[in-house]
């Protein structure tokens, strides 16, 4: 994703992209903070570089006043310090903004039977496939939109995820059950002409161009509403029924966290809390009370 650059930009904003452009911030991250500095021009009413602590205080109150989510303000003031320390020097005035508790939530997790149910609901093959990543290898769906065929290695039995969250590579899980999948997609892309070769693993309708993650999450919806899912199914949600899975057939929580490629063990830990078999297997101190 790459931000204008035309002459229509003003000189402070073209300053700014200079700055995300050098700290090589990814697309959605420059385009997110360019969005919250507009989102405060808009309401200061003239330009940014000219505000006070005060109207940085007065905007985060006028975002909580108008229902504005605790994700939403702490994304759109981590926009606004950046541009506030880097691009014009002046972080002192970033003091009377602070960042607001989220609310804790646990990730929504399919049992084994409802993810079964839900591939074979759809219908695409090819989204079934990508569908089947997310769940059998843990993916993102960045990372599954990115894949390319050379990715998958079947001697090695792995697939390669490269500049995943984070712009680290590593590698995923690739299990028989999967690698068929995917076989059984090549051989029907490849001959209907819908995939190049070294291309896209999961072209989209253009063959240069991946599939998007919004398509993807479309599949997911439909075939969650055809598998009679009330959930609140994404394709996120696969990826952690994958890693809640592993946690419930004792796979190592520091063998999760790499297959997940996250950075702390505290992010997996979360799993430990919705693995519902784990906690069937414990025994309620009330069982073992003896008798009165």
């Amino acid at each position: 994703m790459v931000l204008p650059t035309s002459p229509v930009v003003s000189p402070l904003r073209l300053r700014m992209i200079e700055d995300l452009r050098m700290r090589q911030l990814n697309g959605k991250t420059q385009v997110a903070y360019i969005r919250a500095v507009r989102r405060f021009a808009g309401f200061l009413g003239r330009s940014p570089d000219t505000a006070t602590a005060e109207d940085l205080r007065r905007f985060q109150l006028h975002m909580a006043e108008q229902g504005t989510s605790s994700m939403t303000i702490n994304a759109t003031i981590t926009g606004l310090r950046f541009f506030f320390e880097i691009t014009l020097g002046r972080g002192e005035l970033m003091t009377m903004m602070s960042a607001v508790h989220e609310p804790h939530r646990l990730p929504v997790v399919l049992s084994r039977e409802e993810v079964a149910r839900l591939l074979a609901a759809v219908r695409s093959p090819k989204h079934r496939a990508a569908l089947s990543v997310a769940y059998g290898a843990g993916l993102r769906a960045s990372e599954v939109v990115a894949l390319k065929v050379g990715d998958v290695d079947g001697a090695r039995m792995t697939l390669r995820v490269e500049q995943g969250k984070g712009r680290k590579d590593r590698y995923a899980l690739l299990s028989p059950v999967l690698l068929e999948t995917l076989r059984t997609w090549w051989r029907a892309a490849r001959q209907q002409g819908t995939m190049l070769c070294g291309g896209w693993l999961f072209p989209g309708m253009d063959p240069t161009d991946p599939i998007t993650p919004r398509q993807l999450n479309r599949a997911v919806h439909q075939a969650a509403t055809t598998a009679g899912i009330d959930k609140r199914v994404s394709l996120h949600t696969l990826r952690h029924s994958f890693a809640t899975h592993l946690l419930e057939q004792k796979v190592d929580i520091r063998v999760i966290q790499v297959l997940l490629g996250h950075k702390k063990i505290e992010t997996t830990v979360l799993y430990t809390q919705v693995a519902t078999e784990i906690l069937r297997e414990v025994v309620s101190p009330l069982e073992t009370l003896p008798a009165p």
